[in-house]
């Protein structure tokens, strides 16, 4: 699938737009770049290592606060570019549910 393969439009940021990526237990937290964005998504610049980061599922700080965030799991690396899928709160709720079926 390449970027351009997306559900939605998407706009692209000339320079990338500095925003941070921060585990869902807050543990850690990464500077990077978004290079552009969809409704359903973002493509991100990322410098350094991944190794270490838990990117199965994580937040995208929007703000330095973190006060505008989005809730996004990994869907491919390519070199130093990541494709993030933002999460739905349905699906978030969806997963929660199926999680408590499965200890029941």
């Amino acid at each position: 699938m390449a970027y351009g393969d997306r559900k939605s439009d998407r706009v692209q940021f000339e320079r990338g737009i500095p925003v941070y990526l921060m585990g869902i237990d807050g543990t850690w937290r990464r500077e990077c770049k978004m290079i552009d964005v969809s409704q359903t998504g973002a493509r991100l610049h990322i410098e350094g290592s991944l190794e270490g980061l838990d990117l199965k599922e994580f937040f995208l700080l929007l703000s330095s606060t973190g006060l505008a965030y989005r809730r996004c799991q990994l869907v491919r690396v390519d070199g130093d570019q990541l494709g993030v899928e933002f999460l739905a709160r349905d699906t978030l709720k969806r997963k929660a549910r199926k999680r408590s079926d499965q200890v029941d």
